[in-house]
C-alpha cells in the first residue's frame, strides 16, 4: 500500500465536514503570543491554547467527530476508548451531551485528576498496570465485544484524526491573520492524531506551515520513527514527566501521513518541560500539563533546531494534578 493511499484514511474533506459537526459545541482557541516569549526563542512565537478547549485538551474535537458521525443506533449501544486522560475526558463528555453510556480503560498510574474528571463525567473508568505491559488494546477489545460498545480509538481512527484536524484549520486561517505563511508548526505528539490532522489540514489550506513532532526525551518514537522511515517504539510505556503523550509507537494510521508531511522530530528534557509550564502560566496565563507543554519548549530552548523568523506552537492540554502545578511553580520562583 503507497504512501498515498494510506494518507486517504483522512483528508480534507473528512477535516471540514468534522469542523461542520463540531461547529457550535469546539471552542475556537485563539493564537497567543508574548513578546518575553519571542526573546528567549529569538523569534516570533505564537501558540495555539487548546488547554482551553472543552475538557481542557484538543481531545475534544477528535472525541466528538467520532461520535457524531456514528449512525444513530450504533451510537446510542455506547463506546469505549483506552486513554491516559484527555481521550477519556473528551470521549466521557462527547458521550455525555450524546446521552450514550462510555466506559474508558485508563493506566492506574495516570493523574488522579484525570480519572477523577473522566468519572465526574459519567463515564465508567476500568484501571490496568500499563507498567506491567498490560494491554489496553486486549482489555478495550474484550469490553467492547462483551457489551456491544464502539471503540474509539485515541489517534487511530480517521475520524479522530479529523477532528483533531479542525485545529490545523484554525491554525492556517489565524496565521493568515498574523501575516504569517511560512512557518514550522510545532505540535505535541503521542500517538501523533493532533499532528497528522493538523498537517492534512495546513498541506490543503496553508503549505506554507509544516508540521513537526515534539516528544520527551526518552520517548521519542516520532523523532527516531521519522528519521529512520519505520515505525520504533519505546523501551517504556511509563514512569515519564509528560504522560499525556507517553505511547508505544507512532499510530498505524498516522505514521504515513507524518512520514509524508512533517519534517524532523523534536525532544525536549523534563527540566525544559517545566521550566515551560511556568512561563507560560507567567507570560500567557494559560496552565499547561506535562506533555502538552512540550512542543512550546521546543520553540524556546531549542532554537537553533528551527527555521523562520516565526515559528507556531500547540499547547495540546491544560489537564494537571495542582499539587505538581504547584510545585513546578514553586521550582521556577526558587
Amino acid at each position: 500500500m503507497t504512501l498515498a493511499t494510506r494518507a486517504e484514511a483522512c483528508d480534507i474533506g473528512m477535516i471540514e465536514a468534522a469542523a461542520a459537526r463540531l461547529a457550535g459545541h469546539a471552542r475556537r482557541t485563539p493564537l497567543l503570543s508574548s513578546p518575553f516569549l519571542d526573546e528567549i526563542a529569538g523569534r516570533r512565537v505564537l501558540v495555539k491554547p487548546e488547554c482551553l478547549q472543552h475538557t481542557g485538551s484538543f481531545k475534544f474535537r477528535g472525541a466528538w467527530s467520532a461520535l457524531s458521525a456514528l449512525a444513530a443506533e450504533v451510537r446510542a449501544r455506547g463506546v469505549i476508548a483506552y486513554s491516559s486522560g484527555n481521550h477519556a475526558q473528551g470521549v466521557a463528555r462527547a458521550a455525555a451531551l450524546h446521552g450514550v453510556p462510555a466506559v474508558i480503560v485508563m493506566p492506574a498510574d495516570a493523574p488522579q485528576l484525570k480519572i477523577a474528571n473522566t468519572r465526574a463525567l459519567g463515564a465508567e473508568v476500568v484501571l490496568y498496570d500499563r507498567a506491567r505491559f498490560e494491554s489496553r488494546e486486549e482489555i478495550g477489545a474484550r469490553i467492547a465485544a462483551e457489551r456491544g460498545l464502539t471503540l474509539i480509538k485515541p489517534y487511530d481512527d480517521p475520524q479522530v484524526i479529523a477532528g483533531q484536524g479542525t485545529t490545523g484549520l484554525e491554525i492556517a486561517e489565524q496565521a493568515a491573520q498574523a501575516g504569517v505563511t511560512e512557518a514550522e508548526v510545532l505540535v505535541c505528539a503521542g500517538g501523533g492524531g493532533l499532528s497528522a490532522g493538523i498537517a492534512l489540514a495546513l498541506e490543503a489550506r496553508a503549505p506554507g506551515l509544516r508540521v513537526r513532532t515534539a516528544e520527551p526525551e526518552g520517548y521519542d518514537d516520532w523523532a527516531r520513527s521519522l528519521a529512520s522511515g519505520r515505525r520504533e517504539r519505546n523501551a517504556a510505556e511509563a514512569g515519564g514527566f509528560c504522560d499525556a503523550i507517553l505511547t508505544p509507537e507512532p499510530g498505524e494510521l498516522t505514521f504515513p501521513i507524518l512520514r509524508r508531511l512533517a519534517g524532523p522530530g523534536l525532544a525536549v528534557s523534563d527540566a525544559e518541560v517545566r521550566r515551560t509550564m511556568a512561563l507560560a502560566f507567567t507570560r500567557l496565563k494559560i496552565a499547561a500539563e506535562p506533555g502538552g507543554a512540550v512542543a512550546l519548549a521546543a520553540a524556546l530552548f531549542h532554537p537553533e533546531a528551527i527555521a523562520g523568523e516565526a515559528v507556531i506552537v500547540t499547547v495540546s492540554g491544560g489537564n494537571v494534578d495542582p499539587a505538581l502545578f504547584a510545585e513546578v511553580l514553586a521550582q521556577a520562583g526558587a
